[in-house]
Parts: structure tokens; sequence; C-alpha cells
């Protein structure tokens, strides 16, 4: 009997899958029963004043769910460039399992440094922002 192999995007696919699921869950449970009576204070904000390279993600997430695409992008650009990316590999790879000679996207590690860039530039970008013309996110 053959094994399958399993390749690094075949393990990425799965983890989507079960990513899904999970995410699924926690935005029905969490965003439309929790969040619109809960609001966290940031304790970076709070000791420091300045934002956290994070500042923003959960306003990023409530407000894609909502639709509001361009508010998302400016809460925190990493959400809507995550999402998309999810979106992409996830569709190539599943049409690799229905379509012969079909090619799903590889990972390649310049994504992970693009969302790491992503994350800096909003960080440094906001509190510019914040510190410079008291434009609060």
């Amino acid at each position: 009997m053959k094994k399958e192999k399993r390749t690094l995007e075949r393990q990425l696919y799965i983890a989507g899958l079960i990513a899904l699921a999970v995410s699924a869950v926690f935005a029905v449970v969490f965003f439309y029963c929790f969040l619109p009576h809960l609001t966290v204070p940031c304790i970076f904000f709070w000791i420091t004043g300045l934002y956290c390279p994070g500042c923003g993600g959960t306003r990023a997430v409530k407000a894609l769910l909502q639709g509001k695409i361009l508010l998302s992008l400016w809460y925190h650009p990493l959400v809507l460039y995550a999402l998309i990316l999810y979106m992409v590999f996830m569709g190539s790879h599943t049409l690799e399992l229905f379509i012969h000679g079909f090619k799903g996207v590889k990972f390649h590690s310049w994504y992970v440094y693009a969302a790491l860039g992503i994350v800096i530039i909003n960080c440094i970008v906001k509190n510019i922002l914040l510190l410079c013309f008291g434009i609060t996110i």
C-alpha cells in the first residue's frame, strides 16, 4: 500500500479547513453575542500611550464581518491581507482536488515577511498619526 506524501501545502490546506470551522463558530458566538457589549482596553496602549502592533485587529475583523471593507483596512490592514491570501490559497487547492492538472498556489516565505511588514508599517503609521497629529484610530 502506497502512502500519500503530505506536502506542506496539503498540511496547510487541512489546517485551513480546521481554521475555517473554528473561526465560523468563534465569529458567530463572539462577534454577535459578546462583542457588541464588550470593550476590552489595550493594556499596551494603557501603559505606554502608544498603539501596539495588533491594535485595531479586533475592530478590523468586526468591520469585515459587517461588510465594511475599507473600514477594516483602516483599522488593521493585516486582516484583509490574511483573508485574501487565505481565500486564494484555499480556493486554488480546492480546485486542485477537483480539476485534474490544476496546481494550487504554493506557500512562499515572503507571504510571512509581507505580513510582518504590514504589521510594522501599520504600527508606525498609526503611532505617527497619534503622536504628531492627535489622530486616534
